[in-house]
């Protein structure tokens, strides 16, 4: 890809999908998984803290 071309790997979509996950989780991680410069996977892991 040359300095000047730039390619939308973010739609809408995926801004919605994100903040869908992130919106209700306290504890974890989100991994974008790309291929060609798309996202072709997201993969979400949330932790749970067991207190005493």
């Amino acid at each position: 890809m040359k300095k000047t071309e730039i390619r939308q790997v973010l739609d809408r979509s995926h801004v919605d999908t994100l903040q869908k996950l992130l919106s209700d989780m306290k504890f974890g991680s989100v991994t974008l998984i790309i291929q060609d410069s798309k996202i072709v996977q997201i993969d979400k892991t949330e932790k749970y803290r067991i207190k005493d």
